[in-house]
């Protein structure tokens, strides 16, 4: 049974309804096999050289990506393309990592470039379009960006005014930081028409009184084009307005859903790839006469990279799971559009969760390898600084972190999230809730499933004390409101893992998964129990605050695990199979 959005706070979930990467088909395995090859045989040795952005290297590298069909997943076959499944789209955006910045190419092209013409575009449009975008004859991109208007996306000032003749829209402003500006044929740009409404346009490279800035030069990505585009006074013909005349807001929006759910996917494979190389480095450098990765340090790193990894790769694929199974008969259109906003909550998880995890990693992967990680020779280096603008892209961390919150609370408004009954029902409970000894029903992780409900639980006891306090104005508390988001997505993560292990237990496949469950859940725990205090001592003062923290206390108790003999384990089996193993 398909669950609904941000429902996973409310009701437990079946582990058979859960997608995880062991339920690959043949067909899966078969598109993984072949993005790793072209990964390992085409990107991987051009990955150096793209950072100086050779003339021709990176539409090149496009196109042979197209050939194989890796463009055109999420395209339908009638519009010349794959209709491979978002799935598939996953295992695409995470293997092609191995470009370095090829793979921002790819997933800007690929997603946030073509999606919007898949979902919004009328016929026309699509037969026009799609087919080139699918074979990489053309490039995509997305424009939405200004100056002046980066998270606050709705005061652009880029304006369009319809011609005397009635057959072109005028547009005059500035995008910015655009991903693929400078390689791109087709852009999808947004401005005001008549100054006020906000809609949607598809730009093509050679349209009069369109022109492009210089190059910027990054921190990272560097082989990936970041330009800004200009238009003044550029001649847009009407057949190319995207979607409905004011109703742009819908197709930026949406566009970014599916944008920070393949970022996540993108982010679990670079994930792989630093554990990977910290693993080799760590077995060939010797320090006091044997490999560092005898030491018990090294092995901590390496293992919570691995856990952290786990957790945020069980994630993607839940949602993917969940985003095929809603698109399974609606590719395109309306019904496509209500299909993924559906699941806005999981994507903006996806987003943070994935990039800080990747963060974390990427830099425990410089600190493995000491003084050669700071060197450009050597892969950590570069890792480091393509990783940091995950956080920026697709909206940053900051603004997902309070859509979640907020999303949750418009659905409840709405009846579509009974999230204010059971705070209720909660508060009538709590004075009498606490953590017991888990009951054994023969299934793995019995204390980490108690842990799980308890967390759901502190989820509601401070997003219902929260609301009862402020109300509708509570997204002005941008802190509480970041707290409840830090809990739905450590909440999403630890269920992520946890079912990812029940259902493989009745394979004889959960050995592995364990460890690596029980290490995340038990090293992320404890943070619940200092957002809720923060909280608290927030939302009260005097001896309501003290009764509050000592119910927050009360439902925070757990038993600790040998986490040092668990991260040991999990440190030794990186370290035999050189790479991220479940």
């Amino acid at each position: 049974m398909l669950q609904k959005g941000g429902a996973f706070l409310l009701e437990d979930i079946d582990p058979q309804d859960v997608f995880t990467p062991e339920d690959f088909t043949d067909e899966h395995r078969m598109i993984q096999s072949t993005v790793a090859d072209f990964a390992v045989n085409e990107l991987a040795p051009k990955a150096e050289e793209l950072e100086n952005q050779p003339e021709g290297l990176m539409r090149e590298l496009m196109q042979k990506a197209g050939e194989l069909g890796l463009l055109s997943a999420d395209i339908p076959e009638e519009y010349g393309g794959a209709d491979l499944g978002k799935v598939a789209s996953c295992l695409i955006a995470e293997n092609v990592v191995a470009g370095g910045s090829f793979a921002v190419t790819h997933s800007a092209h690929t997603g946030i470039g073509t999606m919007p013409i898949l979902l919004f575009g009328n016929e026309e449009q699509k037969k026009k379009y799609l087919p080139r975008l699918a074979s990489g004859e053309a490039i995509a991109a997305y424009a939405l960006t200004e100056p002046n208007a980066g998270s606050d996306a709705l005061s652009i000032r880029t304006r369009a005014v319809l011609s005397p003749d009635g057959k072109h829209y005028l547009l005059n402003g500035e995008k910015m930081f655009i991903t693929n500006g400078g390689i791109a044929d087709v852009y999808i740009t947004y401005a005001k028409v008549d100054g006020d409404k906000f809609t949607g346009f598809i730009v093509e490279r050679n349209t009069p009184g369109f022109s492009l800035g210089q190059e910027e030069k990054k921190m990272g990505i560097k082989g990936s084009s970041t330009r800004s585009l200009i238009f003044e006074d550029a001649k847009v013909p009407v057949e190319n307005v995207l979607g409905e005349i004011g109703k742009g807001h819908l197709i930026a929006f949406n566009a970014l859903n599916i944008g920070r759910f393949k970022l996540g996917a993108a982010c679990v494979g670079s994930c792989k790839l630093a554990v990977e190389h910290a693993a080799k480095y760590a077995l060939q450098r010797v320090q006091f006469a044997q490999p560092i990765a005898r030491f018990g340090l090294i092995q901590h790193k390496l293992a919570m990279m691995a856990a952290r990894t786990y957790a945020v790769e069980s994630v993607i694929y839940r949602i993917a799971g969940m985003l095929e199974e809603a698109l399974a008969d609606k590719k395109e259109g309306p019904a496509a559009v209500e299909a993924i906003s559906e699941y806005a909550i999981e994507c903006s998880i996806a987003k943070v969760l994935a990039s800080e995890v990747l963060d974390y990693v990427v830099d425990e992967m410089v600190q493995i390898y000491g003084g050669y990680g700071y060197i450009q020779e050597y892969p950590a280096e570069r890792f480091y600084r393509d990783s940091r603008i995950n956080r920026i892209f697709e909206g940053t961390n900051e603004v997902n972190r309070l859509l979640i919150p907020a999303t949750i609370a418009r659905r409840a408004m709405k009846g579509q999230l009974n999230f204010l009954g059971a705070a209720r029902t909660l508060a009538r409970e709590i004075l009498n809730l606490r953590a017991t000894l888990p009951e054994d029903d023969g299934k793995p992780l019995a204390a980490e499933r108690q842990m799980l409900a308890m967390a759901k639980k502190l989820f509601l006891f401070i997003g219902g004390q929260a609301v009862e306090k402020y109300m509708d104005k509570l997204a002005q508390q941008q802190e509480i409101m970041g707290i409840l988001a830090d809990l739905a997505i450590v909440i999403y993560a630890m269920e992520s893992a946890i079912v990812r292990v029940l259902k493989a237990h009745g394979n004889g496949q959960a050995d592995k998964k364990l460890l690596l469950a029980q290490a995340y859940v038990h090293d992320t725990y404890p943070l619940l129990e200092k957002w809720a205090r923060e909280a608290m001592c927030f939302l009260f003062e005097g001896d309501m605050r003290q009764t509050q923290l000592s119910i927050v206390k009360r439902m925070c108790k757990h038993q600790p695990v040998d986490l040092i003999g668990l991260r040991r384990q999990i440190a030794d089996r990186v370290l035999t199979a050189e790479k991220y193993v479940v």
